[in-house]
């Protein structure tokens, strides 16, 4: 991969420990700025656990060991000057469930800037409106911003989740899933959001759904056991695969 070219996001030689198990084996791959990602694999491959490599949730988790470089901006993320808080604030994170807050819809979106300190009553209201908007969720909460979050349907949910993902600025968001709790038209409706918001950020997207990373990813990576077995432009995947694993986990022989 090209590390001259600086890229958004990037692994180099990424190795995880889970205790003794070996979760990610030697991953190097670069990520450009305004891109979406897929990682797609069987269940238990290394997906999820690459993607929070970026935010450093596996931190959370005891007797992780890792070696080897994941890069945000050309920065070492896990060298010891990095403050996680800072980091986190800048790389959002949704989860396969949506989980917002007991709270209104309005303060679910203001959390983050709350947390981070923000007190200027109009600059919230700004910012939460526009994330509102981002998500693609204004115009059905516009009036309801104080009845809470657990009143809406769970597509609605997953897209307040994501407008408070975007309302701290994040540069990059990671999308654990996002789709596969929820119905088909929801899910069409995070497929346009994904299309929309790569205008503005990078996406890393974990799916199991293989239309789905064709449909919305720019390129995808296939995870397999641990390894990252291809990484490339995403129709060049699906349609001339370089590696057999690849080929016949897309066409459906195994996973």
């Amino acid at each position: 991969m090209d590390y001259v070219k600086k890229p958004k996001a990037a692994a180099k030689d990424l190795n995880l420990y889970y205790g003794d198990f070996h979760a990610l084996k030697g991953i190097t791959m670069s990520m450009e700025e305004n891109k979406v990602i897929a990682l797609i694999g069987p269940s238990g491959c290394g997906k999820s656990t690459f993607l929070r490599c970026f935010n450093r949730m596996n931190d959370l988790i005891s007797n992780v060991r890792l070696t080897g470089l994941v890069l945000v901006d050309g920065k070492d993320i896990n060298d010891r000057s990095m403050n996680v808080d800072e980091l986190r604030k800048n790389i959002g994170m949704v989860f396969q469930k949506p989980n917002p807050f007991p709270k209104s819809i309005f303060e679910n979106v203001a959390y983050g800037l709350r947390v981070n300190g923000v007190k200027d009553k109009r600059f919230i209201e700004e910012r939460v409106d526009r994330s509102l908007k981002q998500a693609a969720l204004w115009d059905e909460v516009k009036d309801k911003l104080k009845k809470s979050a657990f009143e809406l349907s769970g597509g609605q949910q997953q897209r307040l989740c994501i407008a408070r993902a975007l309302a701290v600025e994040p540069s990059v968001l990671l999308m654990d899933e996002p789709a596969s709790a929820l119905d088909p038209i929801s899910t069409a409706r995070i497929e346009e959001l994904i299309y929309e918001l790569k205008k503005q950020y990078t996406i890393i997207i974990v799916t199991h759904n293989m239309q789905q990373a064709g449909r919305v990813s720019d390129q995808t990576a296939f995870f397999y056991m641990g390894e990252m077995i291809e990484f490339d432009d995403t129709k060049i995947m699906f349609t001339n695969p370089k590696n057999t694993q690849t080929q016949n986990y897309i066409t459906g022989r195994f996973g």
